[in-house]
Parts: C-alpha cells; sequence; structure tokens
C-alpha cells in the first residue's frame, strides 16, 4: 500500500482549505496543525475529512486545526509551511470543486447548525451522517464558546502548548535518569542526564514570559526579560512582606503575570512617548517597572498561589481520592466539549515545576479510555453499519494513543449516548487511579500532552516505575471495560444494532424495516 508522505499530504490539504492565499497563520501542537484562515467558506471540509492521514477536524475559535497525530503533524507543518514560502507549490490556490464539498459551511461556519441535519432519506448511522451531525455539534459549541473567559483561556493555552515538545523530551530524559540511578547503573552518565533534564525547568519562567508577551501584543524578549527575575539567583537577597525571596517563588505564574504587566507598561509607554525617547525609554522602563512590581508583589503572591495549588492537589487525591477521581475522569470530556479544560494547563505546569510531575494528567487520560471502550462497543453493537465500523477501526489506534477527536466527533458525540457511556468509562477509570492515591501510591506524569498508551514512558510515583504503570494500566482497563459495558447495554437504541438518531424524521434503514433482513443493507 502507498504510504503518504509529509509533503503529499500537505500538497493535497492546502487546496483544500483555500490555498496559499487563504492562510494567515500556521502552528501546530501535539496533534493538530492550527491554521488562520482569510475566508472560512473556501474550505472543502468533505474532501479534507477524506483525506488519507487526517484523523478529524476541529475548530476552536479563529483556528481552523486538522488532526493528524503525534509525529506526523510536525512533519507535515514543517512541509505546509514550506508550500506557503513557495507560493502554494503545485497546489492551486482554490478549493476543490463544490461538487467535492458540503452545501454551505460545514464545521462551524456562517451557516445554521440546523441546515447540517441529514436530509430525508438518510440513513442516521452511516459515517457521513455522523459526521455532518458530528460537524453540526461542533458548530453550536464553538459559538457557545465565544465568551470573554474562554477566548482568555484559550489565549493562555497558547502560551504553553508550545512548551510541550521540551516537557516531553525533558521529562523523558528525567525518567531515564530515575530509572538508572534506581538500578545503580552507568552513575558516571546519570548527572549529566539530570541536569540536562532540569535544565529547561530551570528556566521554564524565561520561556512563558517570552511567549505571554508574544501572545498579548508585546516584544518577545521584554517579557522574557521581565520573567527572568523570577528565576534568577540573586533575589533571595531581596525582602517582600518581611521574607527572603527564594529562586523560582511564584513559578510560571509569576512568570505569567510579570509578562502580562510588562506588555501593558509597554504598550502604554509606547502610546505616549516620541519616537526619539520610545527606543530608549520604553524598554527601560518595562524592564524596571514591571521587574520592581514583579519582585515586591507578584512573586510572592503568586507563590502562594502556586503553593496552595500543589497543597489542594496533594489534599484532594490522598483524602478523596476515589471520588476525586470519579468526577474528574467523568467531567473531563465535558470540560473539553465547553474549553475549560485550557485552564488545566498552568496548572499542570505549576504541579510539574513544585514536584516534578501533574497527578492530575493520568486521571484525566482516564477519559480517553472511556471513549476508546464506547467505541469498541458501538462497533460491536453496529454490525449492519460497514462505514462506520471502517471509521472506527481507523480512529482506534489513534484513540489508543490518547488522540481521542476522530472518535469523540466521528463517533459518540454524534450518536449521543454514547458520549455519556465514554464519560461513565472515564469515571470509572479515574476512581480505579485516585483510590490507589489514597492508599499511597500516586501516578503523576513528568510532562503534559501525551495521554492513552503513549503516557507510559512519562509515568512518575513514589513505588517505582513498574508499580506507577501497574496502576496507571489498570485504570485503562477499568476506563476501556466499563466504557465499553455501559454502551454495549445502555448507550444505544432499544433496537441494538440501530444508531441513535436525533429525531424520528429520518426513514428506516432496510435492516430496520419489517420482514426479512436482507444480507448487505448496503
Amino acid at each position: 500500500m502507498h504510504k503518504d508522505t509529509p509533503h503529499s499530504t500537505a500538497a493535497a490539504l492546502l487546496p483544500l482549505v483555500g490555498g496559499a492565499a487563504n492562510v494567515t497563520s500556521v502552528a501546530h501542537c501535539m496533534t493538530r496543525l492550527r491554521l488562520g484562515l482569510a475566508d472560512r467558506t473556501r474550505v472543502a471540509d468533505a474532501a479534507l475529512r477524506a483525506l488519507p492521514g487526517v484523523l478529524g477536524v476541529v475548530e476552536d475559535g479563529d483556528s481552523y486545526q486538522v488532526v493528524l497525530g503525534p509525529g506526523v503533524v510536525g512533519r507535515v507543518t514543517e512541509a505546509f509551511e514550506a508550500l506557503l514560502a513557495a507560493g502554494g507549490g503545485d497546489a492551486a490556490d482554490t478549493p476543490v470543486g463544490a461538487a467535492d464539498a458540503p452545501a454551505g459551511p460545514v464545521d462551524g461556519g456562517s451557516g445554521s447548525a440546523d441546515a447540517l441535519a441529514d436530509p430525508p432519506g438518510t440513513p442516521c448511522g452511516t459515517a457521513d451522517a455522523l459526521a455532518l451531525r458530528g460537524a453540526a455539534l461542533k458548530a453550536r459549541q464553538k459559538r457557545r464558546n465565544a465568551t470573554p473567559l474562554k477566548t482568555a483561556l484559550r489565549r493562555v493555552a497558547n502560551i504553553f502548548v508550545p512548551l510541550i515538545p521540551a516537557l516531553i523530551g525533558c521529562g523523558i530524559v528525567a525518567g531515564i535518569a530515575g530509572l538508572l540511578t534506581n538500578l545503580g547503573w552507568l552513575p558516571g552518565i546519570t548527572p549529566a542526564l539530570a541536569a540536562l533534564s532540569s535544565a529547561f525547568m530551570a528556566l521554564i519562567a524565561v520561556f512563558v514570559g517570552h511567549n505571554t508577551a508574544k501572545e498579548f501584543g508585546g516584544t518577545p524578549v521584554l517579557g522574557g526579560a521581565v520573567a527572568a527575575v523570577v528565576v534568577y539567583p540573586g533575589v533571595a537577597k531581596v525582602t517582600a512582606f518581611g521574607a527572603a525571596l527564594a529562586p523560582g517563588q511564584g513559578g510560571v505564574l509569576g512568570a505569567l503575570a510579570a509578562a502580562l504587566l510588562g506588555c501593558q507598561v509597554e504598550k502604554w509607554c509606547r502610546a505616549r512617548l516620541p519616537g526619539t525617547l520610545d527606543v530608549l525609554l520604553t524598554p527601560t522602563l518595562t524592564v524596571l517597572v514591571s521587574g520592581l512590581v514583579t519582585l515586591y508583589v507578584l512573586m510572592y503572591a503568586a507563590g502562594e498561589v502556586a503553593t496552595a495549588i500543589g497543597t489542594a492537589a496533594d489534599w484532594l487525591l490522598t483524602t478523596t481520592g476515589a471520588l476525586a477521581g470519579l468526577i474528574l475522569g467523568g467531567l473531563f470530556l465535558p470540560l473539553v466539549m465547553l474549553g475549560l479544560h485550557q485552564a488545566l494547563i498552568p496548572i499542570h505546569t505549576t504541579l510539574i515545576e513544585q514536584q516534578g510531575h501533574t497527578v492530575l494528567l493520568p486521571i484525566l487520560a482516564m477519559a480517553g479510555a472511556g471513549q476508546v471502550g464506547a467505541a469498541a462497543a458501538v462497533y460491536v453493537r453496529l454490525r449492519h453499519d460497514t462505514t462506520l465500523r471502517t471509521t472506527i477501526r481507523s480512529a482506534l489506534p489513534a484513540g489508543l494513543l490518547g488522540v481521542g477527536e476522530p472518535l469523540i466527533y466521528g463517533v459518540s458525540l454524534p450518536l449521543g449516548r454514547p458520549f455519556l457511556t465514554a464519560c461513565v468509562g472515564g469515571a470509572a477509570g479515574g476512581a480505579f487511579v485516585g483510590l490507589f492515591a489514597m492508599l499511597g501510591t500516586g501516578v503523576g506524569a513528568t510532562a503534559i500532552g501525551p495521554s492513552g498508551w503513549a503516557l507510559f514512558p512519562l509515568l512518575a510515583g513514589g513505588g517505582g516505575w513498574a508499580v506507577t504503570a501497574g496502576v496507571y494500566g489498570g485504570g485503562l482497563l477499568t476506563g476501556y471495560v466499563v466504557g465499553f459495558a455501559a454502551t454495549y447495554f445502555f448507550g444505544l437504541s432499544d433496537g441494538g444494532d440501530r444508531a441513535v438518531c436525533d429525531s424520528g424524521e429520518h426513514e428506516p434503514r432496510p435492516a430496520d424495516r419489517p420482514g426479512p433482513r436482507p444480507a448487505s443493507p448496503r
């Protein structure tokens, strides 16, 4: 079978998103190619979703996101940017013809979500119908997410998402160093590995400041300069609120606040100072004013908040672990749908900075396990629906690795009840991991981003990697089994192998009509 290369995938994507002239920005995270588009209606959604290698499409605010999966997305993004730099390469700067695209915007454009309902006579369980229904749900959710709070959360997420590759790399190196230390192997190299894994975390405040200024319209290097004071060793000689400061006090939260303040000071200066003075006084006042406020106010305040976050997370799991795990694991998928999960990114980063790992991510990852179990149950129950089963088969490997968008938007969410039963599976897996935290065997992750099976190399815990991996694996297995069972018995209609429809306006499929059942519904 022909294997698509990053360049061929990028070349196929470019005309489907309207060509080079329609792309205003390009970025990527762990799994998604994130595009800014000048005209959303020029996107050929149907053809793009059918493109080999595309696992799904998600719209978040002004960003059009193509899910490609971990590893692949970085190479495709590089090839995509190269095509843009070359003026589009061989790809035409026009979208695929209207015959290849659905009538009107499908995924959150200006069209009404009601227009995306299945036409009369459309089989309600087909993969195409489910894709349209999922697109309509995303369009409605996008409109609900267009609030100042959620917009602010997305901007905060944009600060931390670019840091994830470094967090992953350093986390894996830290895991290797810890394993070698526990085994007593290669004592000459373990200090070097420890230094490599710790250096980024020691200076992460600088990168947070740089990204904050970039996101909020300031000069990135000034944001980094203001935030650098948080980790400078010399702050130990500074006293605030009657106590000496400690290098790193306030962590990423202090760096974030310092850079935000720096942006405001910089903008104020540039709006009032003449050009001849702006080049000298603006950077000076930005560093001076923001730096002093950071030293005497923000570091102390952010330090108290960071300490409270760590204390609360520890108390939550050691005291109410099973209940906390059940709630967190069960509610994470709805949080994703509401766009509120982005508020967890600085919390994860703070915990990693403080404790070396975040105890929340392994519990939240159980939501993906419930999703996989639910999709497997749909696959078993809907035996007649070959196209939907094909969709599930292609999306399950990504789901096992923590990339859940294709299963969510292509299967469980459009069907309705399977999304809820997937949450039940996630709650069960979260309760399993939380229970062991109560018993003293906590599970943490040294980085954020990966989930599912991909999180195993990043696990950390007091009981050693093998015990920690066993607990995490047990949680995944619990999520799979409970998500499967809940969906199999309660997630589908009483008709057994019939998909759940949004309304009764669709004609019944041949397999559901009275009389002998045909050998194949299609």
